[in-house]
């Protein structure tokens, strides 16, 4: 199989389960999850599911446990929807890039704050 199915896959994949989320699943450990992407395997049995959370260190392990315990539900539903012979496994990761870029921007804002705050050379050259 191509890997343009299993994108395809993966793109409906990644609409339904955050249609889920928001609409589907009433358990309140999830609610502030953010579905930001999916990964299909090529022989589409695996969906890594990447997914980030509002306070990551308070909550990640809460949320962790409660997509844990709504996965049988949410692959039931995908059942209903997709329209393939085996609904692939779904296995949810967390997704650090969200943090990492967050990191960035402030030592990057730390940075321009820092340059801001220092005066400038050019007044000792005249």
């Amino acid at each position: 199989m191509s890997s343009y199915r299993s994108e395809r896959v993966g793109e409906q994949i990644h609409k339904e389960i955050a249609q889920l989320m928001m609409h589907g699943v009433k358990d309140p450990r999830v609610a502030s999850v953010t579905v930001t992407g999916v990964e299909v395997s090529r022989d589409l049995s695996v969906a890594k599911v990447y997914f980030t959370v509002l306070d990551e260190e308070n909550e990640r392990r809460e949320t962790e446990r409660g997509l844990k315990s709504v996965t049988p539900f949410l692959r039931r539903q995908l059942g209903q929807v997709l329209r393939m012979r085996s609904v692939p496994e779904i296995r949810f990761v967390f997704d650090k890039s969200i943090g990492y870029g967050q990191k960035i921007d402030s030592l990057l804002r730390q940075v321009q704050d820092d340059l801001k705050d220092e005066p400038s050379d050019d007044s000792e050259d005249r």
